[in-house]
């Protein structure tokens, strides 16, 4: 059972970091501070940010479905 908890904690290690880092990296502070941002959110909203969180990291594990087709575009001499 031990064995099986540490298997699920280290799946969650491995995945929820992509998303703190993620966001770190678009408003440029460090992903400790959007870590800690979550944990204390966490507690005020009583754990409404988690069901938020696992939503944004499902869409950056899929994000390849969700990104759209740039249209190429044309130069005068195509027209």
């Amino acid at each position: 059972m031990k064995r099986f908890f540490q298997k699920v904690i280290f799946f969650f290690e491995m995945q929820s970091y992509g998303v703190c880092e993620w966001w770190a990296r678009k408003l440029g502070i460090q992903s400790t501070k959007v870590r800690l941002g979550f944990i204390y959110f966490s507690f005020i909203a009583l754990g409404s940010p988690i069901v938020i969180y696992l939503i944004m990291a499902w869409i950056l594990e899929h994000k390849h479905y969700f990104q759209l087709k740039a249209k190429r575009k044309r130069s005068i001499w195509e027209l």
